[in-house]
């Protein structure tokens, strides 16, 4: 790696109107804070982006001093540490999302998170079709496909992306769609990285208000009954509906809510797009099944959709391990071997494993095609170690490794982009079919020749 002179290090900094950080200097470490606090990024050099001209500029100066580059927005997804190179951080790359009412539009920029889509299209009668976390990076999330609570009633987030604009390698600022540089597009719709810094995105909207939806906990003695009867459940309902089960394990601690605390529970989470009554009727057999310790499932606003799931907002420790695959199919034996692997009569350190309806409108692609991966099965599973750092090197895999043994029969190869903590090799092997990784590598190869990203 080439050496960044101070004369040279003064040239980058009049070029950015954002700050520059270099090695050693106050801020540094908060500019490149993951929200795995067990990643500590420490690259020679960081721009903190506050332009698209930035973004451009920072790239230019990488290449021409062989300095490896790397990009951050919201610090999701950061598995291993930066320990050299250049950082660009998007971060800045905010202000007011734009809604086109009439076009039923929305302009996403490469800091915005989810949940600032979702609260600026709520304004306005409608909703991102997005994933169940709100505090990840918009476009990061859509670059890897998206499957989130609304996946069975309107597909992948990626196919709502009607245009993206893109920094390349060799520093130009294009913009991207199904006519303009369409292989392109068509790899960023599910792709996810390598291409370039896409600094905003076009992303159309549903008309939507409001929705049937929300979370139930039940008991450990009701978690086999209830998931057994929601898988069952899960065969006839409509594609309006999409939900999940989880096996959560609550540590005993006085944040948690006194029903939940210290216990191993079945969350399931709704999300029904249709008339509240339908929604209750469709829920009654459920209910029916046992009595729920919280049901927190009823008619809720669309700029609510962030709490279904009730994803951790906080950053916390994340073990790399971590299983998100997609199932052949799901059936009674399943039920039976999920429970006896990780259910509450186990002492397992798996804080939780969710099961997710998906199908339907996910394994329909767009009429052009997209880049997208996991459109052909009608379930997943995501099975989370504790996170407790001292588990990771050891006890974690080896509990995993038993766990994923047990289930075996039911995992499909194909996992999902967006989870996966493995090096790029092995994550594009997982997450995308023979002929689309070929045409992944030929779009990759087409507009950064070098490598750079």
């Amino acid at each position: 790696m080439a050496e960044v002179s101070a004369h040279q290090l003064n040239e980058l900094r009049a070029l950015i109107s954002g700050p520059v950080f270099a090695r050693g200097d106050d801020g540094l470490t908060a500019e490149v804070a993951a929200y795995n606090v067990l990643v500590e990024h420490r690259p020679d050099l960081v721009v903190g982006a506050a332009s698209e001209a930035d973004v451009a500029a920072a790239i230019h100066f990488a290449t021409s001093h062989s300095l490896p580059l790397a990009i951050l927005s919201t610090g999701h997804g950061s598995y291993v540490n930066v320990t050299e190179g250049l950082i660009i951080t998007t971060s800045r790359l905010t202000g007011e999302v734009a809604i086109d009412t009439e076009a039923r539009t929305a302009t996403v920029l490469a800091g915005h998170r989810v949940g600032d889509v979702v609260s600026a299209a709520a304004k306005h009668g409608l909703a991102p079709v997005v994933g169940s976390s709100t505090t990840v990076s918009a476009i990061g999330y859509i670059l890897g496909g998206g499957i989130g609570p609304l996946a069975r009633t309107y597909g992948m987030s990626s196919d709502w992306v009607r245009s993206f604009r893109v920094v390349t390698a060799q520093g130009d600022i294009i913009p991207t769609d199904a006519t303009n540089d369409p292989d392109l597009f068509w790899a960023l719709r599910g792709g996810k990285g390598g291409f370039g810094v896409v600094t905003s995105m076009e992303l159309e909207l549903v008309p939507l208000e409001s929705l049937y939806g929300g979370s139930m906990f039940f008991d450990p003695e009701h978690v086999g009954p209830v998931f057994t009867a929601w898988l069952d459940w899960t065969a006839a309902v409509p594609e309006t509906l999409t939900s999940s089960a989880a096996i959560v394990r609550f540590p005993p601690l006085d944040f948690i809510p006194a029903p939940l605390r210290g216990k191993t529970v079945l969350q399931l989470r709704v999300a029904y797009v249709g008339d509240s009554a339908d929604g209750e009727r469709l829920l009654a057999p459920l209910r029916g099944t046992a009595p729920a310790l919280i049901d927190a499932v009823g008619e809720m606003a669309a700029a609510d959709i962030g709490t279904i799931h009730g994803d951790p907002t906080d950053p916390i420790p994340l073990w790399e391990g971590s299983v998100q695959q997609l199932l052949t199919h799901a059936d009674a034996g399943f039920a039976a071997a999920l429970l006896g692997a990780v259910g509450p009569e186990v002492n397992v350190p798996i804080v939780a494993a969710e099961v997710r309806h998906i199908g339907a409108a996910t394994r329909r692609d767009v009429p052009e095609g997209s880049a997208a991966g996991g459109r052909g099965s009608d379930y997943s599973i995501l099975l989370a170690g504790v996170p407790d750092p001292s588990l990771f090197k050891t006890v974690l895999p080896q509990i995993m490794a038993g766990v994923t043994t047990q289930l075996k029969p039911w995992l499909s190869e194909s996992r999902l982009i967006n989870f996966q903590a493995l090096p790029a090799s092995e994550a594009a092997r997982n997450s995308w079919p023979g002929d689309i990784r070929a045409r992944l590598a030929h779009v990759r190869s087409a507009y950064d020749p070098r490598g750079v990203f």
